[in-house]
């Protein structure tokens, strides 16, 4: 072969410095952008309805989903900037996008502020991530999987209304409610799960996309489609820095803050499914710091050009872990193809015109989704009677104040803010509390046992 020429072969996929061809990478950028897409855009969606943006700013928003969302993929592949031993980045094939874990949070805070007071939040955020990246191997200990799980529950859990309300048609619209919004949301709801459980390849893995698509059309037949923003939006334009601006306060702050100390928490398994399935091997420390603190100080670059948060999406780490192909010529062309996306307003414009019915029939999947990884989480630990203590107890007491909208009533508004408009903070505080401070034992109590006794001589 000649000296700088791209070799063609199949193994080139396989070796993460490996530069395949064109033809041959990207067929597979395609399909990690086909699998993270929706998930990417649909929180900018759900945010600028609950903040009441106009077409124009949610186009902006959406816009910058994607841009912002390639640009911290880019970041975590190339790890340029270095000091010393410590990269910033974790140089390993992975995908960046919006996250839905912020979702609930986002809402409350977009609608009781603005969407300048997120991104105010997730400056000091990006920076929460940076300091966990950098300290990791002391801050890990408080995040078992017993207590990440039980935040992800909380999160999955939290998520179902926005997904019941969308299917209805979306709070505030005059259809809210009506049969057809109901029927088209099923409708999805049932592509989406039939092509899961029976959908074989590209079909499977795209299958809320593929829901998506066909739920639209079903309702263009009911005239649901409104393509009036389509025709406003330009063909080309660049992100537009401090847009929305951006707004410190001190409860939105602390409320993203533990958010984002959670998810780069979570970071690990993302990163570790990636070596584990795509390159036989734990990640090493200098990846891990290195990938969260890229994580953090992304999200803060991200805030600027009114990017939402971000993470590391899952189900393209479950591709590589399925394919084993590693190259990050791969994921860079990934990341190329979103960038391209997030530049053309006429594609962000199209997606704001897919009707809440339609997302709420796809997104109620992933919801479900979220909460089940959360069960998965949880229940890699022994369910003993300690366990099942920090894991009840923790969602009774998110849930529950959250549920009782008038719970904190008489507290500062700030108390309200942080503690009651989401179950994540609550949850999560009280299961690192509880895991804290609870005595570790390899026998449940004695009462639990003699209870058991019993049970076994009444049966």
């Amino acid at each position: 072969m000649k000296k700088g020429a791209v070799d063609t072969t199949p193994g080139e996929l396989f070796r993460i410095d490996g530069k395949p061809g064109i033809a041959q990478a990207l067929p597979l950028a395609l399909q990690h952008v086909v699998a993270m897409i929706v998930g990417c855009v649909t929180p900018a969606i759900i945010v600028a309805g609950v903040a009441g943006l106009s077409e124009r700013d949610s186009i902006i928003l959406i816009q910058a989903a994607l841009v912002m969302s390639a640009v911290t993929t880019l970041i975590q592949l190339y790890p340029v900037i270095r000091f010393g031993s410590f990269r910033l980045g974790s140089g390993l094939p992975v995908i960046m996008g919006i996250s839905f874990a912020y979702v609930p949070t986002m809402q409350e805070i977009a609608g009781e502020f603005d969407v300048a007071t997120i991104l105010g939040a997730q400056i000091l955020g990006g920076i929460t991530a940076v300091v966990v990246g950098i300290f990791i191997k002391q801050i890990r200990r408080f995040f078992p999987p017993l207590v990440t799980g039980t935040v992800v529950f909380a999160i999955g859990l939290s998520l179902y209304p926005t997904a019941i309300n969308y299917m209805a048609g979306g709070v505030g619209s005059k259809s809210y409610g009506s049969w057809q919004n109901w029927l088209v949301a099923f409708i999805t709801l049932t592509i989406v799960t039939a092509l899961n459980h029976y959908g074989r390849g590209i079909f499977k893995l795209a299958s809320i996309l593929i829901g998506i698509i066909l739920g639209y059309v079903i309702a263009l037949f009911f005239g649901m489609v409104d393509f009036s923003a389509v025709a406003g939006a330009s063909w080309f334009q660049f992100p537009q820095p401090m847009h929305f601006g951006i707004r410190f306060e001190p409860s939105a702050c602390v409320a993203v803050a533990v958010l984002f100390a959670v998810s780069a928490i979570q970071a690990i398994g993302d990163f570790s499914a990636t070596t584990t399935g795509g390159l036989d091997r734990m990640p090493t420390d200098g990846e891990l710091s290195g990938g969260i603190a890229a994580y953090g100080v992304s999200n803060v670059f991200c805030a600027f050009f009114g990017g939402l948060p971000t993470a590391t999406y899952s189900q393209n780490v479950g591709i590589v872990a399925s394919t084993r192909v590693v190259a990050k010529r791969v994921f860079g062309l990934a990341a190329a193809i979103m960038l391209a996306a997030g530049l053309i307003p006429k594609i962000s414009s199209i997606l704001t015109t897919i009707p809440y019915c339609v997302l709420g029939g796809a997104t109620v999947s992933v919801f479900a989704s979220i909460a089940m990884t959360g069960v998965k989480l949880i229940t890699a630990a022994p369910m003993d009677y300690r366990n099942t203590t920090i894991v009840g107890l923790a969602i009774a007491l998110g849930m529950g104040v959250t549920q009782a909208n008038a719970a904190l009533c008489t507290f500062p508004a700030w108390v309200t803010t942080v503690f009651g408009k989401t179950p994540v903070v609550l949850a999560t505080i009280t299961a690192i509390v509880l895991n804290l401070v609870l005595p570790k034992t390899d026998q449940d109590p004695k009462d639990v046992q003699e209870l058991r006794e019993l049970m076994k001589d009444e049966s």
